[in-house]
């Protein structure tokens, strides 16, 4: 199984998503930004590793907000989603198509991934503020 870690960014009463490039896995699908965790690693550490990386930004990684597993005969994932808020830097388009903000009743009208879409629809009533950073 491979472990992978989620950010559910917030500023404000927006919650950041971003679209996958279009020559890679699930081409152009929005999701909460993350990657794998490497040997060693925590992770919330992972996250906010993953968040400099891929979005040039330094994150203050909260609570696991949600834990999904997918199991397709092809992969074997544990998606971890944690809330997060940045502490430093503006996101940049690193390694993402595009970036958005987006209100947590908007986020279902993007065509997100599957694991993020069931997260994604747990946000839809919930108000940004209610985001367990600490």
């Amino acid at each position: 199984m491979i472990a992978v870690v989620a950010g559910v960014v917030r500023r404000a009463d927006r919650i950041m998503i971003c679209q996958r490039k279009p020559g890679g896995p699930m081409p152009l699908k929005w999701e909460f930004p993350g990657g794998k965790l490497e040997a060693g690693e925590s992770p919330e550490e992972a996250l906010a590793r993953e968040l400099r990386e891929e979005l040039g930004v330094e994150v203050r990684v909260g609570r696991i907000l949600d834990a999904r597993r997918i199991a397709d005969g092809t992969r074997d994932l544990l998606l971890l989603f944690y809330c997060a808020e940045i502490v430093a830097g503006e996101p940049r388009t690193l390694d993402c198509n595009a970036i958005a903000w987006a209100a947590p009743a908007d986020l279902p009208r993007y065509d997100l991934a599957a694991a993020d879409r069931a997260v994604a629809e747990r946000l839809t009533g919930m108000p940004p503020s209610d985001l367990p950073i600490r």
